[in-house]
């Protein structure tokens, strides 16, 4: 492998920035810990996180939603949660907004999905309080 000297590192300030420290991470990626590229790793991906961390938040996950990612994009079904849950029009409701996860709901749903409590305990509305 034939290592590339090592730019100086700044500051994220424009998108080109921030493309190029993605660009040295992917080249760095895998660089031995306490190399000066891994260490050059480690300060990128520092800068980066906190770039993005200012200019793209993410919004609190809310319960709700954890349930129909869950459903949509890891594998599960809404048969699976009407299980957890104790019937379909309950899995229903919770997941249109009529009602509320009890706490019984909430251990079994992480139990079984290793979702965090604590997203599913978050406070959320129902449709009838978005109106």
């Amino acid at each position: 492998m034939t290592i590339r000297p090592i730019r100086p590192i700044r500051p994220i300030r424009t998108d080109a920035d921030h493309a190029e420290a993605l660009a040295e991470i992917e080249r760095l990626w895998g660089s031995a810990p306490g190399t000066p590229e891994g260490d050059t790793l480690d300060v990128l991906a520092t800068l980066v996180e906190d770039d993005e961390t200012r200019n793209f938040p993410v919004e609190a996950a809310d319960p709700v939603d954890l349930l129909h990612f869950a459903i949509e994009d890891m594998g599960r079904s809404q048969a699976e949660l009407a299980d957890l849950l104790g019937s379909r029009s309950r899995a229903s409701e919770i997941l249109n907004r009529k009602r509320h996860l009890t706490l019984d709901q909430i251990r079994a749903v992480s139990a079984a999905w290793n979702l965090p409590i604590a997203v599913l305990a978050a406070p959320y509305r129902l449709a009838r309080d978005v109106a």
